[in-house]
């Protein structure tokens, strides 16, 4: 037996893909459509998000009976925030007395408003019913009614004299019931009318999850299975982000000895409580290591590492010293960091790795590396803790950039192609995840491809692989085919689709993000 809902009841409403979220029956602004072939549907504003949806009843459920049970459906710093403020407006419902006043207005004159739109609906009924086949067909001037305006006659190439449409009062009306009723102060029930309160327009609907603090002392079954028997040498590491907090971890836990540096000194303190060292600048690390790793975000911060102020080339001596530029870069990036280094007598390795942050805390990466080879052997105990392979691409310097980028370009397509196919199949009233339990039985299958389906889906989208580092990639791919003057159209598209989900606040989201992007 369903729950006859009225307006301004607390509930727990769930939307498609997302945990019972606190809201309260509402109005409907303008820009909400009634889904078609609704039935049973209430208007369900979210608190904490000011955000608006139809919501079917069999996914509603009352605030207050179901409170125990679903107040622990989610973890995320979003849903608590909006459990706090439903809890505010029951504690203190004289806050939010206007608001009420308000919503009891807007409700009476959306109630006047249904009943003039019914009555212009039957009028035009009668019309249409009491006039002949014949008439209708004679007749090419638009009726007058009065009391209405005059309606600018419009001409067309295909059709001769047309009136303008009918539909043009209903929008007419709305807008007047918006602008005179809703645009006074801005009201909890009736966040926004503007245009720009669509979905597409605010892009910070969907937060990010808080990533779980990284477990260094929990040491991986891959890693103990790999059995590494550690380099006495000192290896420093700079840059602890997503992927070199993982790197660094199996580093340590492996038993080697290991001296970091962060931009963010406070990420150090972590790795010092389980055996890392820590240095003052990228400098003071080159000059206590025999052989430095760099992970940072990109080209620019690479390069700062080497040149900037207290960089590696401020280190007295890099004689024999090795230095392994982890970062995801161009070839022109890289030329110029090998012709530093191997000008103050150090050697110079390429290691770009492929893989998340799942893959770089399991030690599960691969490594494309190219330079100096016995710079290449020295790391063998580092690169099988941090990888189920790596591969040697030989000497010539760009030759693992360039292939990352070729990599970059199928993933990035990949995962593009899986965002519009997932939206496609959401629009055609298909299951998501039916289409995902097929996609795993063909030959498309990929592992990597259905968790990130299933990411979408779920909208959950905790940083494993950063939106914007994919984006990065995608261009410095489209550069390296500039460069060669490779036609790379679809790069190019997926690059600007990629763009535009971090326009629209996703930068820092996992790549799945995209897929909010495609749906819109």
């Amino acid at each position: 037996m369903s729950i006859a809902y009225k307006l301004g009841d607390l509930v727990w409403a769930k939307m498609k893909g997302f945990s019972p979220w606190p809201g309260r029956v509402a109005i409907p602004t303008p820009e909400l459509k009634l889904p078609k072939k609704a039935t049973n549907v209430q208007c369900i504003y979210f608190f904490g998000t000011n955000n608006y949806a139809w919501i079917e009843d069999n996914n509603i459920k009352p605030y207050h009976e179901f409170k125990d049970q679903l107040i622990k459906s989610s973890k995320t710093v979003a849903f608590k925030e909006a459990v706090n403020q439903i809890e505010e407006y029951i504690v203190n419902p004289e806050k939010f007395a206007e608001l009420d006043d308000h919503a009891r207005n807007a409700e009476e004159e959306f109630d006047k408003l249904k009943d003039v739109l019914a009555s212009e609906n039957q009028e035009e009924k009668t019309e249409e019913e009491t006039t002949s086949p014949e008439v209708k067909k004679k007749s090419s001037t638009p009726k007058i009614r009065l009391g209405s305006k005059v309606k600018p006659i419009k001409r067309s190439s295909s059709t001769g004299l047309k009136s303008a449409p009918r539909k043009k009062s209903k929008s007419s009306l709305s807008r007047s019931y918006t602008e005179s009723d809703m645009n006074d102060k801005p009201s909890m029930l009736n966040h926004s009318f503007s245009k720009k309160s669509s979905l597409l327009h605010r892009p910070s609907n969907i937060l990010r999850p808080e990533t779980p603090p990284l477990d260094l002392e929990n040491v991986s079954e891959t890693l103990l299975e790999k059995n590494i028997k550690a380099s006495q040498m000192k290896f420093g590491f700079l840059g602890l982000g997503i992927m070199g907090s993982g790197i660094v971890k199996n580093l340590l836990n492996s038993g080697h000895k290991v001296i970091v540096w962060n931009r963010t000194a406070a990420k150090c303190k972590d790795f010092e409580k389980v055996g890392a060292t820590i240095a003052v600048t990228p400098c003071d690390v080159v000059e206590e290591s025999d052989i430095t790793f760099s992970c940072v975000a990109d080209p620019q911060a690479a390069k700062e590492m080497v040149f900037g102020n207290c960089g590696v080339l401020h280190c007295p001596s890099l004689e024999s010293k090795g230095y392994v530029e982890m970062t995801s870069i161009d070839s022109d990036t890289s030329h110029d960091i090998v012709e530093a280094i191997s000008g103050k007598g150090g050697r110079y390795l390429e290691a770009q790795i492929q893989g998340s942050k799942t893959q770089a805390e399991e030690g599960t990466l691969i490594i494309l590396a190219a330079g100096d080879r016995t710079l290449f052997d020295d790391c063998q105990s580092c690169f099988k803790a941090m990888s189920k392979n790596s591969f040697y691409l030989g000497s010539d310097i760009g030759n693992a950039s360039k292939m990352n980028s070729v990599l970059s370009v199928v993933g990035g397509v990949a995962l593009a192609a899986l965002a519009e196919g997932l939206a496609l199949a959401d629009r055609a009233g298909l299951s998501q995840a039916d289409l995902l339990d097929v996609l795993a039985l063909t030959p498309l299958a990929s592992p990597h491809l259905i968790l990130k389906g299933r990411a979408m889906i779920e909208s959950s989208y905790s940083t494993h692989q950063p939106l914007t580092h994919m984006q990065k990639d995608l261009k410095l791919a489209l550069g390296l085919g500039d460069a060669l003057e490779q036609s790379l159209p679809l790069t190019a598209t997926t690059n600007e689709i990629f763009k535009h989900a971090k326009r629209l606040g996703y930068a820092n989201h996992d790549v799945a993000a995209v897929y909010i992007r495609a749906r819109f």
